[in-house]
């Protein structure tokens, strides 16, 4: 099976703050991978890492089997890798319309799957608000907004990193239900969220970082059947 991303030996550096320690990562096709660990354990990192945000230091990045190790967001992006970062990103000045439509184009086989219109099905609250610019969204409402503006690329792998972050519970759980849709759509995905009973019920596989090292690496049902290693590494 032809990896999506493949990630190995990686090590990245914030000055002289040794943060990724020899990480292996990889995701492939139609996979939904929880990324877990506290605070602080270089997931964001590693997340910048394998899409050019951060250049690493030592090891590679692989993107469907081409060498992109430190290459440029928008070359990683070119390759259908689509980021929703923590904080959102939206635009502010542009309304809900302006966002969602700047992003539309087809995926890397031509695929235009997710159209404005589904991206307004999926997300009847934005279809309310298409003329509110970004900043007069609520938090929940942003994040949507940046899952549909990632999801308007036709992307073969979405990163979320925080999901639900900080957002009200009733939120919160209709983002669960839209990572369950792009689940079923066949899109690849990596979760960063700290809820880890949410990530585990739609994930194939994960993964949790300690201080930039992979602990654990494997199926859901496995990692499931270690309550101890979820105790010891995620504080449940």
């Amino acid at each position: 099976m032809s990896m999506l991303i493949e990630a190995r030996g990686l090590h990245t550096h914030y000055g002289q703050s040794h943060i990724l320690r020899g990480v292996d990562f990889t995701v492939g096709p139609a996979q939904t991978i929880g990324l877990m660990g506290r605070n602080g354990m270089g997931k964001t990192t590693l997340l910048k890492s394998l899409i050019g945000l951060v250049k690493p230091s030592g090891g590679t990045v692989q993107v469907k089997g081409r060498d992109m190790t430190g290459a440029s967001p928008y070359a990683v992006a070119r390759q259908g890798i689509a980021y929703v970062p923590e904080g959102r990103g939206i635009f502010g000045n542009l309304s809900v319309k302006e966002n969602l439509v700047m992003a539309a184009r087809a995926g890397t086989k031509g695929q235009r799957d997710w159209t404005y219109e589904r991206v307004l099905d999926t997300f009847p609250r934005l279809a309310e608000r298409l003329n509110h610019g970004g900043q007069q969204l609520s938090g929940g409402e942003q994040q949507m907004l940046t899952i549909g503006r990632a999801l308007m690329t036709n992307p073969d792998l979405l990163i979320l990193d925080e999901a639900t972050e900080g957002l009200a519970p009733l939120i919160a759980r209709e983002i669960w239900r839209i990572c369950g849709l792009i689940r079923e759509s066949g899109i690849s995905s990596v979760i960063v969220d700290k809820n880890w009973k949410h990530v585990t019920q739609i994930t194939d596989r994960n993964v949790i970082l300690v201080k930039g090292e992979v602990v654990f690496e494997g199926a859901t049902s496995e990692l499931l059947a270690k309550p101890e290693l979820l105790a010891q590494y995620l504080g449940v």
